[in-house]
């Protein structure tokens, strides 16, 4: 599925919550204000500073990068377990061909 948002806007409504949170009570104002004003839906901008937290080391989790890597590895599993049930069909056939009588 294809982003939503680009990386930029990502970006810059990550960076204006984090800059402007002290102007506001609590940080889910600032994420309520400011999703408001660029029009994304408060958990988006709230999901989006929390992976920018984790990112930075600021707050304990999984980085966006260990994600993509996982994401490659998973889909790379699933890849060679295809290919392995191929070889193991070819090889049932190929071992069954063997053990018919020559005429």
């Amino acid at each position: 599925m294809p982003a939503k948002y680009p990386q930029e806007v990502k970006d810059r409504t990550v960076r204006l919550v984090l800059d402007r949170r002290g102007d506001y009570p609590t940080e889910w104002a600032a994420i309520t204000a400011i999703a408001a004003k660029s029009g994304i839906t408060k958990e988006t901008v709230r999901r989006w500073v929390r992976q920018a937290e984790i990112d930075a080391g600021v707050r304990a989790g999984g980085t966006s990068e260990e994600a993509a890597e996982l994401k490659r590895l998973r889909s790379e599993n699933r890849e060679l377990k295809r290919a392995n049930e191929i070889l193991k069909a070819a090889s049932a056939f190929f071992a069954a061909e063997l053990d018919r009588p020559q005429r």
